[in-house]
């Protein structure tokens, strides 16, 4: 219902790119440039300098651009009380999620979601931890879900579940049989590790700082971009890692991979994170109770099978 020419215009503003304007709004570049130009043609203005393959605002767009937020703010507003009345969960939920969290926890809980609410249409962007405040920060996704501390305190940031972290090696490997692993034995190991911004290295780093050591003091053997990678390498026997317990699932089940507690244990929060000051959609209001939830009933669940067993 909000004049779609304003919020296409307010994204390219925003990112000062209609090539990456397109790919968010999921949008042709020419779609792009028509709605801008139409604006324009409204306005009889140029909202937009040209020059060199880069654009910023004219003095003209940058007030429009202040205008538009204030606008598209209001409608998302006025959309939440409306949908707060009638109970109506509709329309389309962007979220951007941490890659550990994107490919190993986040597919049960949004198939659940999706069956609830299937007039929700979701979108999911993937990224390492840095890169989805970065889309949280740019308003390019509703919410973010991330595996590290989030340093920007604009940001609100909700705990939603804790993971365990645990150390992972072949079934061959001499650490295999052990019941937990002191940090320092893993000192002289080669070790492999996710690459810089991940949300998993970020707490491996205060790790081990908690425990008077730093990067430098393991033999860092190889860096990669992805849980796959870090655990198919291990499983070919090139060395040792961390990893969220949850990704080694499958890895656990075959045999393929040994699990082993930390000794001191290593957990970190899976938080929600999002602007503060911007109204949020009632379908990211009913994906965070949602999430909530489930995330109780997991716990529980826990708490109920660890009292069996003692």
């Amino acid at each position: 219902m909000a004049d779609r020419r304003l919020q296409v215009f307010h994204t390219v503003a925003r990112l000062l790119s209609f090539t990456k304007a397109a790919e968010t709004l999921h949008m042709t570049q020419p779609a792009v440039t028509f709605q801008v130009r139409q604006l324009e043609e409204f306005f009889n203005t140029r909202l937009f300098d040209r020059t060199h393959n880069r654009i910023s605002l004219t003095s003209a767009g940058e007030r429009v651009f202040e205008y538009a937020g204030r606008i598209l703010d209001l409608y998302d507003e006025m959309n939440i009380r409306v949908r707060d009345i009638t109970g109506d969960v509709s329309g389309i939920l962007i979220i951007g999620a941490s890659t550990t969290i994107a490919e190993y926890v986040l597919p049960a809980i949004l198939g659940e979601f999706q069956n609830q609410h299937q007039d929700v249409r979701i979108r999911l962007g993937v990224s390492n931890s840095l890169g989805i405040v970065h889309m949280v920060e740019s308003n390019a996704v509703d919410i973010g879900i991330v595996e590290s501390p989030v340093a920007n305190k604009n940001l609100a940031v909700d705990v939603c579940w804790r993971d365990q972290l645990v150390l992972i090696c072949r079934p061959d490997h001499p650490l295999a049989g052990t019941a937990k692993v002191p940090v320092h034995d893993l000192l002289e190991l080669p070790f492999l590790a996710r690459e810089e911004g991940s949300g998993t290295r970020e707490v491996i780093s205060d790790y081990l700082a908690q425990n008077a050591l730093q990067w430098h003091d393991l033999n860092l053997s190889m860096e990669f971009g992805s849980p796959e990678s870090v655990k198919s390498s291990v499983e070919a026997g090139l060395g040792v890692s961390i990893v969220s317990k949850a990704t080694v699932a499958k890895e656990l089940k075959l045999g393929t991979l040994v699990a082993l507690p930390l000794d001191p244990p290593i957990e970190r929060p899976f938080s929600f994170v999002y602007q503060r000051q911007k109204f949020r959609l009632r379908a990211v209001e009913e994906f965070m109770r949602f999430a909530h939830e489930r995330c109780e009933s997991e716990k529980e669940a826990l708490a109920s099978a660890q009292a069996e067993i003692l």
